[in-house]
């Protein structure tokens, strides 16, 4: 049986630079998440015709979120404060930048899939995921893009389950996670890369397993402030009309090693009965005193029956497991 995707009407041609921030109704503290808590969650709508498909998400600067798109486009905008319509139901609009991701001329729009985003606050460089033609483009935060070069490795990648989950880790190097599942247990192990530098500058890399949970595909990575790594992973649970679950897992680059599999740890099921959907973008925000904050955003795929939300997740790195020491030098390409 294929299923069938509904999609809204197209609306009118709109520009507008804005977007409504509506907060969710929910048991938010109710839920056992691990050592998180779900301190708000937002629904976000937008005239825009750019708006939707968030794939990947950065903090280019305190203070703000830059989501890019699966159609190759940005959404720039103020991280809303965990108390902002604290009425439930109450749609407030905030001013919001919004435009084309990716300036590469000739470049069609199937080959603008952008499925992952990482960043360097230092060179104000990002670096964009393409799924499709398994690349990585650079360019600086205006969006003028510095590079583009298709990754050989990553040419046995599926169509449609490539780059999905990327970051630049605060040393220089590169993890990208692919969505597939592979090697030695079809439903947990993914394919990974270590690069030890910039891959769009041909940086070597290296092969390793990514395992993951069963059933469930990466699809955002971020850097924690201890060197760790925070993975979002998603599962379609049905069709038509589409629902998700999520998972937040914990995994060290540090125990990488060449073609060895990277254990992780579960750390929280975000599924029903919280909003949850189709979860695909992930930023760290480090706060005063050890507290962190995760922002987790959605992709809508441009359905009628999925929405574009946000959450605001804090935690403390103290909640989290304790670093295990990794066994042997660490794996570098």
């Amino acid at each position: 049986m294929v299923p069938i995707w509904l999609r809204s009407a197209l609306p009118p041609a709109s520009n507008a630079q804005l977007i409504t921030l509506e907060r969710l109704e929910q048991p938010l503290t109710r839920a056992p998440l691990g050592p998180f808590q779900l301190t708000a969650a937002w629904r976000l709508t937008s005239p825009n015709n750019g708006f939707g498909g968030y794939s990947a998400l950065i903090r280019p600067q305190p203070g703000r979120l830059l989501a890019i798109s699966d159609g190759g486009y940005f959404l720039d905008f103020a991280e809303p404060d965990a108390a902002l319509g604290q009425a439930a139901n109450v749609a407030v609009n905030q001013p919001a930048r919004l435009g084309p991701a990716i300036a590469i001329q000739g470049l069609r729009r199937a080959n603008r899939d952008v499925e992952s985003a990482t960043w360097d606050p230092a060179s104000r460089q990002m670096w964009l995921g393409l799924e499709g033609r398994n690349a990585v483009i650079r360019q600086h935060a205006d969006m003028k893009p510095e590079a583009l070069r298709i990754i050989p490795e990553w040419q046995d990648w599926g169509a449609n389950t490539g780059p999905e989950a990327m970051v630049r880790l605060r040393d220089g190097r590169f993890i990208a996670l692919c969505e597939c599942f592979t090697g030695w247990f079809e439903n947990t192990a993914h394919a990974a890369f270590l690069f030890a530098g910039d891959p769009s500058a041909g940086a070597p890399g290296q092969r390793f397993i990514f395992a993951g949970t069963p059933g469930y595909r990466p699809t955002d990575v971020a850097e924690l402030p201890d060197g760790r790594l925070l993975v979002l992973m998603r599962r379609l649970l049905w069709p038509a009309p589409a629902r998700f679950a999520a998972k937040l897992i914990l995994a060290d680059p540090a125990a990488i090693r060449p073609g060895a599999v990277l254990p992780t740890i579960e750390l929280a099921d975000l599924s029903s009965p919280l909003p949850a959907d189709n979860f695909e973008a992930l930023a760290i925000e480090s706060q005063p005193g050890g507290a962190v904050t995760a922002w987790l955003m959605s992709d809508d795929n441009e359905a009628v029956s999925q929405r574009t939300l946000l959450w605001r997740l804090d935690f403390r790195m103290s909640d989290l497991p304790p670093k295990q020491k990794a066994p042997g030098p660490a794996g570098r390409p």
